[in-house]
Protein backbone atom coordinates (compact mmCIF):
# COMPACT_ATOMS: atom_id res chain seq x y z
CA UNK A 1 0.00 0.00 0.00
CA UNK A 2 2.95 2.27 1.15
CA UNK A 3 4.52 1.97 -2.36
CA UNK A 4 1.37 2.48 -4.17
CA UNK A 5 0.33 5.49 -2.29
CA UNK A 6 4.00 7.15 -2.41
CA UNK A 7 3.89 6.13 -6.28
CA UNK A 8 0.87 9.04 -6.74
CA UNK A 9 3.10 11.39 -5.03
CA UNK A 10 4.28 14.64 -6.00
CA UNK A 11 8.29 15.45 -5.38
CA UNK A 12 9.43 18.67 -3.97
CA UNK A 13 9.84 19.76 -7.76
CA UNK A 14 6.69 18.71 -8.90
CA UNK A 15 7.55 15.42 -10.53
CA UNK A 16 6.08 12.36 -9.69
CA UNK A 17 7.48 9.41 -8.26
CA UNK A 18 7.48 6.18 -9.90
CA UNK A 19 6.16 3.19 -8.43
CA UNK A 20 9.76 1.52 -8.33
CA UNK A 21 13.02 3.35 -6.90
CA UNK A 22 14.13 4.80 -10.80
CA UNK A 23 13.33 8.45 -11.47
CA UNK A 24 11.53 8.03 -15.43
CA UNK A 25 11.99 12.11 -15.92
CA UNK A 26 10.76 11.26 -19.75
CA UNK A 27 7.89 9.37 -18.15
CA UNK A 28 4.86 11.68 -18.19
CA UNK A 29 2.37 10.54 -15.06
CA UNK A 30 -0.50 8.77 -15.92
CA UNK A 31 -4.03 10.04 -15.03
CA UNK A 32 -4.86 8.35 -12.35
CA UNK A 33 -1.58 9.17 -10.75
CA UNK A 34 -2.04 13.04 -11.05
CA UNK A 35 -5.67 12.56 -9.27
CA UNK A 36 -4.05 10.99 -6.83
CA UNK A 37 -1.37 13.59 -6.65
CA UNK A 38 -3.72 16.17 -6.58
CA UNK A 39 -6.06 14.58 -3.78
CA UNK A 40 -2.93 14.00 -1.40
CA UNK A 41 -1.50 17.31 -1.89
CA UNK A 42 -1.74 20.19 0.66
CA UNK A 43 -4.22 22.66 -1.74
CA UNK A 44 -2.15 25.83 -0.77
CA UNK A 45 1.51 24.57 -1.90
CA UNK A 46 -0.21 23.07 -5.09
CA UNK A 47 1.73 25.00 -8.18
CA UNK A 48 -0.28 27.16 -10.33
CA UNK A 49 -2.93 27.44 -7.52
CA UNK A 50 -4.26 30.73 -8.42
CA UNK A 51 -4.37 30.23 -11.89
CA UNK A 52 -6.43 26.80 -11.28
CA UNK A 53 -8.51 28.79 -8.76
CA UNK A 54 -9.22 31.46 -11.19
CA UNK A 55 -10.35 28.61 -13.91
CA UNK A 56 -12.69 26.91 -10.93
CA UNK A 57 -14.22 30.29 -10.11
CA UNK A 58 -15.24 30.71 -14.41
CA UNK A 59 -16.80 27.19 -13.89
CA UNK A 60 -18.80 27.94 -11.12
CA UNK A 61 -19.99 31.29 -12.08
CA UNK A 62 -21.08 29.25 -15.54
CA UNK A 63 -23.15 26.55 -13.48
CA UNK A 64 -24.62 29.27 -11.23
CA UNK A 65 -25.91 31.11 -13.79
CA UNK A 66 -27.44 28.34 -15.37
CA UNK A 67 -28.63 27.25 -12.46
CA UNK A 68 -30.19 30.69 -11.98
CA UNK A 69 -32.01 30.57 -15.53
CA UNK A 70 -32.84 26.63 -15.71
CA UNK A 71 -34.16 25.51 -11.87
CA UNK A 72 -37.22 27.25 -10.39
CA UNK A 73 -36.18 27.46 -6.77
CA UNK A 74 -37.06 31.36 -6.09
CA UNK A 75 -37.23 34.22 -8.55
CA UNK A 76 -35.12 34.49 -11.55
CA UNK A 77 -32.13 37.66 -10.27
CA UNK A 78 -32.25 40.97 -11.66
CA UNK A 79 -29.37 42.87 -12.15
CA UNK A 80 -28.60 43.46 -8.56
CA UNK A 81 -29.22 39.97 -8.14
CA UNK A 82 -26.44 39.05 -10.92
CA UNK A 83 -24.25 41.51 -9.88
CA UNK A 84 -24.31 39.66 -6.17
CA UNK A 85 -24.16 36.56 -7.74
CA UNK A 86 -21.45 36.88 -9.98
CA UNK A 87 -19.04 39.01 -7.33
CA UNK A 88 -19.71 36.39 -5.36
CA UNK A 89 -17.19 34.19 -7.36
CA UNK A 90 -14.23 36.68 -7.73
CA UNK A 91 -13.30 35.34 -3.66
CA UNK A 92 -12.70 31.85 -5.04
CA UNK A 93 -9.52 32.99 -6.94
CA UNK A 94 -7.64 33.43 -3.07
CA UNK A 95 -9.30 30.81 -1.56
CA UNK A 96 -6.10 28.71 -0.94
CA UNK A 97 -4.21 31.78 0.81
CA UNK A 98 -7.58 33.13 2.42
CA UNK A 99 -10.14 30.62 3.07
CA UNK A 100 -11.54 32.44 6.48
CA UNK A 101 -11.48 35.63 4.75
CA UNK A 102 -12.78 34.15 0.93
CA UNK A 103 -15.97 32.79 3.40
CA UNK A 104 -16.99 35.80 4.93
CA UNK A 105 -16.75 37.98 1.85
CA UNK A 106 -18.78 35.60 -0.19
CA UNK A 107 -21.77 35.45 3.00
CA UNK A 108 -21.08 38.91 2.73
CA UNK A 109 -22.17 38.97 -0.99
CA UNK A 110 -24.81 35.58 -1.17
CA UNK A 111 -26.71 36.97 2.47
CA UNK A 112 -28.29 39.92 0.83
CA UNK A 113 -28.37 38.08 -2.96
CA UNK A 114 -31.28 35.24 -0.55
CA UNK A 115 -32.37 38.61 1.07
CA UNK A 116 -33.54 39.64 -1.81
CA UNK A 117 -35.31 35.95 -2.69
CA UNK A 118 -33.41 35.42 -5.83
CA UNK A 119 -32.73 32.21 -7.07
CA UNK A 120 -31.44 29.91 -3.92
CA UNK A 121 -29.76 27.33 -5.78
CA UNK A 122 -27.71 29.10 -8.01
CA UNK A 123 -24.59 30.09 -4.90
CA UNK A 124 -24.96 26.23 -4.08
CA UNK A 125 -21.64 24.99 -5.77
CA UNK A 126 -19.56 27.96 -5.05
CA UNK A 127 -20.52 27.97 -1.08
CA UNK A 128 -19.66 24.35 -0.79
CA UNK A 129 -16.52 24.96 -2.43
CA UNK A 130 -15.52 27.99 -0.01
CA UNK A 131 -16.90 25.47 3.42
CA UNK A 132 -14.83 22.49 1.53
CA UNK A 133 -11.49 24.53 1.38
CA UNK A 134 -12.15 26.15 5.02
CA UNK A 135 -12.43 22.88 6.36
CA UNK A 136 -9.14 21.11 4.01
CA UNK A 137 -7.09 23.75 5.28
CA UNK A 138 -8.20 24.00 9.46
CA UNK A 139 -8.12 22.81 12.18
CA UNK A 140 -11.48 20.85 13.19
CA UNK A 141 -12.95 22.93 15.80
CA UNK A 142 -12.30 25.64 13.75
CA UNK A 143 -14.41 24.01 11.04
CA UNK A 144 -17.18 23.06 13.32
CA UNK A 145 -17.18 26.85 15.03
CA UNK A 146 -17.06 28.51 10.80
CA UNK A 147 -19.97 25.73 10.01
CA UNK A 148 -22.11 26.86 12.81
CA UNK A 149 -21.75 30.23 11.87
CA UNK A 150 -22.60 30.08 8.33
CA UNK A 151 -25.74 27.72 9.05
CA UNK A 152 -26.78 30.22 11.57
CA UNK A 153 -26.23 33.43 9.11
CA UNK A 154 -28.28 31.39 6.33
CA UNK A 155 -31.04 30.46 8.84
CA UNK A 156 -31.29 33.74 10.15
CA UNK A 157 -31.43 35.22 6.73
CA UNK A 158 -33.98 32.31 5.40
CA UNK A 159 -36.23 33.41 8.80
CA UNK A 160 -36.55 37.07 7.11
CA UNK A 161 -37.17 35.89 3.46
CA UNK A 162 -39.58 32.70 4.18
CA UNK A 163 -40.14 30.48 6.86
CA UNK A 164 -40.47 27.56 4.94
CA UNK A 165 -37.39 28.64 2.90
CA UNK A 166 -35.93 28.34 6.40
CA UNK A 167 -37.19 25.19 7.23
CA UNK A 168 -36.29 23.32 3.66
CA UNK A 169 -32.71 24.76 4.34
CA UNK A 170 -32.88 23.41 8.07
CA UNK A 171 -33.47 20.09 5.97
CA UNK A 172 -30.90 20.20 3.75
CA UNK A 173 -28.22 21.73 6.00
CA UNK A 174 -26.85 17.86 6.21
CA UNK A 175 -25.41 18.77 3.00
CA UNK A 176 -23.38 21.85 4.21
CA UNK A 177 -22.45 19.20 7.77
CA UNK A 178 -21.67 16.70 4.93
CA UNK A 179 -19.24 19.21 2.85
CA UNK A 180 -17.72 20.02 6.00
CA UNK A 181 -16.87 16.56 7.49
CA UNK A 182 -16.13 15.36 3.99
CA UNK A 183 -12.77 18.38 4.06
CA UNK A 184 -11.59 17.33 7.46
CA UNK A 185 -11.63 13.50 6.22
CA UNK A 186 -9.30 14.93 3.05
CA UNK A 187 -7.56 16.83 5.57
CA UNK A 188 -6.84 13.98 8.14
CA UNK A 189 -6.00 11.80 4.95
CA UNK A 190 -3.11 14.38 3.79
CA UNK A 191 -1.90 14.44 6.58
CA UNK A 192 -1.17 10.44 6.87
CA UNK A 193 -0.03 10.60 3.33
CA UNK A 194 2.57 13.39 4.36
CA UNK A 195 3.75 11.19 8.09
CA UNK A 196 3.98 8.02 5.04
CA UNK A 197 6.29 10.23 2.93
CA UNK A 198 8.12 11.69 5.88
CA UNK A 199 8.80 7.96 7.11
CA UNK A 200 9.89 7.04 3.82
CA UNK A 201 12.27 9.91 3.44
CA UNK A 202 13.81 9.39 7.44
CA UNK A 203 13.71 5.65 6.49
CA UNK A 204 16.34 6.81 3.24
CA UNK A 205 18.34 9.61 5.27
CA UNK A 206 19.01 6.51 7.61
CA UNK A 207 20.08 4.20 5.18
CA UNK A 208 22.11 7.30 3.48
CA UNK A 209 23.73 7.71 6.76
CA UNK A 210 24.16 4.02 7.64
CA UNK A 211 25.90 3.38 4.78
CA UNK A 212 28.32 6.35 5.36
CA UNK A 213 28.92 5.16 8.25
CA UNK A 214 29.98 1.59 7.19
CA UNK A 215 32.29 3.29 4.31
CA UNK A 216 33.90 5.58 6.99
CA UNK A 217 34.38 2.19 9.27
CA UNK A 218 35.55 0.57 6.45
CA UNK A 219 37.99 3.26 5.49
CA UNK A 220 39.33 3.41 9.20
CA UNK A 221 39.53 -0.26 8.77
CA UNK A 222 41.82 0.03 5.57
CA UNK A 223 44.01 2.40 6.95
CA UNK A 224 44.53 0.73 10.26
CA UNK A 225 46.03 -2.70 8.32
CA UNK A 226 48.04 -0.20 6.11
CA UNK A 227 49.44 1.34 9.08
CA UNK A 228 50.15 -1.61 10.81
CA UNK A 229 51.26 -3.50 7.52
CA UNK A 230 54.01 -0.83 6.59
CA UNK A 231 54.97 0.37 9.94
CA UNK A 232 55.99 -3.27 10.60
CA UNK A 233 58.07 -4.42 7.34
CA UNK A 234 59.60 -1.35 6.63
CA UNK A 235 60.63 -1.32 10.33
CA UNK A 236 62.09 -4.80 9.40
CA UNK A 237 63.52 -4.42 5.96
CA UNK A 238 65.36 -1.11 8.00
CA UNK A 239 66.98 -2.63 10.21
CA UNK A 240 67.95 -5.88 8.30
CA UNK A 241 69.60 -2.91 5.65
CA UNK A 242 71.26 -1.90 8.68
CA UNK A 243 72.61 -5.38 9.50
CA UNK A 244 73.46 -6.27 5.78
CA UNK A 245 74.86 -2.28 6.16
CA UNK A 246 77.13 -3.11 9.19
CA UNK A 247 78.60 -6.21 7.98
CA UNK A 248 79.41 -4.77 4.65
CA UNK A 249 81.05 -1.71 6.17
CA UNK A 250 82.66 -3.82 9.64
CA UNK A 251 85.90 -5.60 8.10
CA UNK A 252 85.56 -5.32 4.10
CA UNK A 253 88.69 -7.36 4.14
CA UNK A 254 86.81 -9.96 5.86
CA UNK A 255 83.62 -10.01 4.48
CA UNK A 256 80.93 -12.61 5.75
CA UNK A 257 79.05 -13.49 3.11
CA UNK A 258 76.68 -15.54 4.29
CA UNK A 259 75.62 -13.44 6.81
CA UNK A 260 75.18 -10.56 3.72
CA UNK A 261 73.31 -12.89 1.70
CA UNK A 262 71.09 -14.32 5.08
CA UNK A 263 69.93 -10.41 5.37
CA UNK A 264 69.00 -9.89 1.69
CA UNK A 265 66.99 -13.24 2.26
CA UNK A 266 65.21 -11.56 5.43
CA UNK A 267 64.70 -8.62 3.26
CA UNK A 268 63.07 -10.28 0.12
CA UNK A 269 61.22 -12.50 2.36
CA UNK A 270 59.41 -9.86 4.23
CA UNK A 271 59.04 -8.18 0.91
CA UNK A 272 57.00 -10.68 -0.16
CA UNK A 273 54.74 -11.26 3.19
CA UNK A 274 53.99 -7.64 2.91
CA UNK A 275 53.23 -7.37 -0.60
CA UNK A 276 50.56 -10.26 -0.31
CA UNK A 277 48.61 -8.55 2.61
CA UNK A 278 48.85 -5.55 0.64
CA UNK A 279 47.16 -7.07 -2.02
CA UNK A 280 44.37 -8.75 -0.01
CA UNK A 281 44.18 -5.64 1.91
CA UNK A 282 43.29 -2.90 -1.52
CA UNK A 283 41.04 -6.21 -2.76
CA UNK A 284 38.63 -4.18 -0.98
CA UNK A 285 38.68 -1.38 -2.66
CA UNK A 286 38.87 -3.14 -5.76
CA UNK A 287 35.46 -4.93 -4.63
CA UNK A 288 32.21 -3.44 -5.64
CA UNK A 289 28.80 -4.98 -4.68
CA UNK A 290 30.14 -7.87 -1.99
CA UNK A 291 29.12 -7.87 1.54
CA UNK A 292 32.54 -8.83 2.90
CA UNK A 293 35.35 -8.65 0.95
CA UNK A 294 37.78 -8.77 3.68
CA UNK A 295 39.80 -11.97 2.60
CA UNK A 296 40.78 -14.14 5.84
CA UNK A 297 41.26 -12.19 8.86
CA UNK A 298 45.39 -12.91 10.42
CA UNK A 299 45.06 -14.93 13.16
CA UNK A 300 46.91 -15.73 16.53
CA UNK A 301 48.30 -18.78 14.83
CA UNK A 302 50.60 -15.90 12.82
CA UNK A 303 52.13 -14.73 16.26
CA UNK A 304 55.42 -17.01 15.74
CA UNK A 305 56.20 -15.52 12.38
CA UNK A 306 55.73 -12.09 14.23
CA UNK A 307 58.24 -13.13 17.23
CA UNK A 308 60.54 -14.69 14.41
CA UNK A 309 60.62 -11.50 12.74
CA UNK A 310 61.48 -9.59 15.38
CA UNK A 311 64.36 -11.70 16.58
CA UNK A 312 65.57 -10.99 13.77
CA UNK A 313 65.69 -7.67 13.82
CA UNK A 314 68.09 -7.68 16.94
CA UNK A 315 64.74 -8.33 19.36
CA UNK A 316 65.16 -10.78 22.28
CA UNK A 317 61.84 -11.77 22.74
CA UNK A 318 60.53 -14.15 25.16
CA UNK A 319 56.89 -15.56 24.69
CA UNK A 320 54.71 -16.90 26.96
CA UNK A 321 51.48 -18.01 25.25
CA UNK A 322 48.78 -20.28 27.13
CA UNK A 323 45.68 -20.02 24.93
CA UNK A 324 42.84 -22.79 26.14
CA UNK A 325 40.70 -22.10 23.13
CA UNK A 326 40.13 -20.01 19.81
CA UNK A 327 38.89 -17.17 19.87
CA UNK A 328 36.43 -15.05 17.40
CA UNK A 329 38.32 -14.57 14.26
CA UNK A 330 38.00 -10.51 14.97
CA UNK A 331 39.30 -11.00 18.53
CA UNK A 332 42.55 -12.98 16.96
CA UNK A 333 43.13 -10.53 14.44
CA UNK A 334 42.56 -7.59 16.87
CA UNK A 335 45.17 -9.31 19.21
CA UNK A 336 47.87 -10.54 16.15
CA UNK A 337 47.71 -6.54 14.93
CA UNK A 338 48.10 -5.10 18.60
CA UNK A 339 51.01 -7.70 18.75
CA UNK A 340 52.49 -6.73 15.54
CA UNK A 341 52.25 -2.83 16.56
CA UNK A 342 53.59 -3.38 19.53
CA UNK A 343 56.78 -5.33 18.27
CA UNK A 344 57.25 -3.14 15.61
CA UNK A 345 57.46 0.27 18.23
CA UNK A 346 59.44 -2.07 20.59
CA UNK A 347 62.06 -2.71 17.49
CA UNK A 348 61.86 0.99 16.37
CA UNK A 349 62.16 2.57 19.64
CA UNK A 350 63.70 0.38 22.43
CA UNK A 351 67.13 0.58 21.65
CA UNK A 352 69.65 -1.92 19.99
CA UNK A 353 68.88 -5.42 21.13
CA UNK A 354 65.87 -5.15 23.69
CA UNK A 355 64.45 -7.56 25.80
CA UNK A 356 61.08 -8.06 25.05
CA UNK A 357 58.46 -9.96 26.78
CA UNK A 358 55.03 -11.07 25.09
CA UNK A 359 52.61 -13.05 27.20
CA UNK A 360 49.05 -14.06 25.77
CA UNK A 361 46.65 -16.50 27.89
CA UNK A 362 42.86 -16.44 27.97
CA UNK A 363 40.82 -15.92 31.37
CA UNK A 364 36.90 -16.39 31.82
CA UNK A 365 35.45 -14.35 29.23
CA UNK A 366 38.57 -12.28 28.12
CA UNK A 367 42.26 -12.95 26.26
CA UNK A 368 44.65 -10.89 27.82
CA UNK A 369 47.76 -9.54 25.95
CA UNK A 370 51.05 -7.78 27.13
CA UNK A 371 54.16 -6.50 25.53
CA UNK A 372 56.96 -5.18 27.50
CA UNK A 373 60.20 -4.14 26.96
CA UNK A 374 63.09 -2.71 28.78
CA UNK A 375 63.91 -0.22 26.27
CA UNK A 376 63.98 4.03 26.39
CA UNK A 377 60.62 4.57 24.15
CA UNK A 378 60.15 7.10 21.56
CA UNK A 379 62.46 9.64 21.52
CA UNK A 380 60.83 12.62 22.80
CA UNK A 381 59.48 15.95 20.67
CA UNK A 382 59.56 13.13 18.24
CA UNK A 383 56.29 13.85 15.83
CA UNK A 384 53.79 11.31 17.42
CA UNK A 385 52.80 8.28 14.84
CA UNK A 386 49.13 6.28 14.98
CA UNK A 387 50.65 3.07 16.28
CA UNK A 388 48.89 3.64 19.81
CA UNK A 389 46.01 5.32 18.42
CA UNK A 390 45.52 2.08 16.24
CA UNK A 391 46.27 0.05 19.22
CA UNK A 392 43.46 1.34 20.66
CA UNK A 393 41.09 1.10 17.79
CA UNK A 394 41.33 -2.48 17.49
CA UNK A 395 40.98 -2.96 20.75
CA UNK A 396 37.56 -0.73 20.79
CA UNK A 397 36.15 -2.33 17.71
CA UNK A 398 36.17 -5.96 19.01
CA UNK A 399 34.50 -4.30 23.24
CA UNK A 400 37.99 -4.49 24.77
CA UNK A 401 40.31 -2.20 26.27
CA UNK A 402 44.15 -0.93 25.59
CA UNK A 403 46.83 0.36 27.72
CA UNK A 404 49.60 1.53 26.84
CA UNK A 405 52.78 3.97 28.66
CA UNK A 406 56.07 3.88 30.52
CA UNK A 407 57.05 1.37 33.12
CA UNK A 408 58.11 2.36 36.85
CA UNK A 409 60.97 0.57 36.37
CA UNK A 410 61.79 1.27 32.73
CA UNK A 411 60.56 0.15 29.95
CA UNK A 412 57.35 0.81 27.50
CA UNK A 413 54.06 -2.09 28.28
CA UNK A 414 51.26 -2.41 26.21
CA UNK A 415 48.34 -4.61 27.41
CA UNK A 416 44.98 -5.31 26.36
CA UNK A 417 41.93 -7.09 27.59
CA UNK A 418 39.66 -8.40 24.14
CA UNK A 419 36.34 -10.24 25.01
CA UNK A 420 36.11 -13.70 24.33
CA UNK A 421 32.31 -13.42 22.91
CA UNK A 422 31.30 -10.76 20.55
CA UNK A 423 28.95 -8.58 21.38
CA UNK A 424 26.31 -6.74 18.87
CA UNK A 425 27.44 -4.00 16.68
CA UNK A 426 31.43 -5.02 17.37
CA UNK A 427 33.26 -5.87 14.12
Amino acid sequence: MTRSLLGALPSRKGAFLPEDDTVHETTRPRPGDRIMAAVNRDPRTAPHGTRNDALLAVVLAVAAVCFGLFIDDGRRPDALGWALLLAAHVPIVWRRRRPLLVLAAMVALIAPYHALDNNHAAPTPVAYVALYTVAVTGRPLRTILTGAVVLSVSLTVMLTVNAHRALELLQTSGWIIAVLFCGIDVRYYRQYVSSIVERAVRAERTREEEARRRVAEERLRIARDLHDLLAHSITLIGVQTSVAAHVLAADPERLDREAVAKSLDDIAETCRTARGELRTTLEVLREHGLADTRGPLPGLDGLPDLVAAARLSGARVEQDLRIRADPPPAVGAAAYRIVQEALTNAVRHAGPEPAVRLRLYDEPGALRVSVTDDGTGPTPGNTPGFGLVGMRERARSVGGTLDAGPRPDGGFEVTAALPLTMGEGTV
